[in-house]
């Protein structure tokens, strides 16, 4: 059966189950099927995934609200899980970011406090705008959520441009301007994580993006310390493309699949994830009725 809460609700239940949250990075919607069938409570469309995987271009600022909303919208069609989206800084209108991602059915967004023409949180040369202008964003996206459920979530990257004290003071005046939770970005020790969760009052999301500055902690030492949501944005992404390149060398190599078929998705375990029979089985009555009324 559906899951009739609203997306924000399902959100904050998937957080009352588990602690910390792992919040898997899903890149359309087939992953999505598979991160809901090996059982994660929540998910994540992530700004890189939206620009690598459906356009094939860096991270820089490249995608639209549009571009996102729609991949949005293509994962929550298929699934009920909660799904936490990278809405960048907000797309030039907070306020219409907000309300495009709710109508797309996402559970929750969150901005970053750095300029238009933004950075990876990973990489140098990380530009901030000023404090108030982040709280403006918050504001103006909690000023136009119909859900109140719908989680508005305060990235900041201070911590590499003015140290962890300055991004614990930041985090407190985004969350005065009404942010739900706290996406600290780009830590470099496990005690920093401790620290931030200690210095402000909301949950605290850890970014576990692999090959970053953030070292690949456990979710058992980030709960510890405090941290109640765990992301992992292109894990599977990664595995994925590494394992497509492997695929297309060998078949250009090898002509042939042979050597690869043990390495492959089957079709029925396709079948399975997609539901295909019952499917194909609503499909054979819609045809069904067709000719009886013809």
């Amino acid at each position: 059966m559906p899951d009739e809460r609203t997306p924000g609700k399902r959100l904050y239940a998937a957080l009352e189950k588990e602690n910390p949250l792992a919040i898997v990075g899903t890149i359309n919607a087939y992953s999505a099927l598979l991160a809901e069938k090996a059982g994660f409570r929540a998910i994540y469309l992530s700004g890189a995934g939206v620009a690598n995987a459906s356009f094939g271009m860096p991270d820089l600022g490249v995608t639209t609200l549009d571009n996102v909303s729609e991949d949005v919208f293509r994962i929550t069609s298929v699934t009920d899980l909660p799904i936490l989206v990278d809405a960048d800084t907000g797309f030039d209108n907070p306020a219409l970011t907000t309300k495009s991602l709710q109508e797309a059915g996402a559970a929750g967004l969150h901005f970053e406090d750095q300029v238009d023409a933004k950075r990876c949180g990973h990489r140098p040369g990380k530009i901030l705008v000023p404090a108030a202008e982040m709280q403006d964003r918050i504001k103006a996206a909690t000023d136009a959520r119909l859900d109140d459920d719908f989680a508005i979530i305060a990235r900041t990257d201070a911590h590499a441009v003015e140290g962890l004290e300055a991004a614990i003071e930041r985090a407190n005046l985004y969350i005065e301007a009404g942010a739900d939770m706290i996406f600290a970005e780009a830590l470099t020790r496990i005690v920093e994580f401790r620290r931030f969760s200690e210095g402000v009052s909301v949950p605290v999301l850890a970014n576990m993006t692999e090959f970053g500055k953030t070292p690949t902690y456990t979710m058992d030492e980030l709960g510890e310390a405090g941290i109640e949501m765990v992301l992992y944005p292109l894990t599977a992404f990664r595995a994925m493309s590494a394992a497509a390149l492997k695929v297309y060398k060998t078949l250009r190599m090898e002509r042939s699949q042979a050597t690869l078929l043990d390495q492959l998705q089957t079709r029925d375990e396709l079948y399975e994830i997609l539901n295909y029979h019952e499917f194909e089985r609503n499909l054979d009555e819609q045809l069904a009725n067709v000719k009886d009324t013809s």
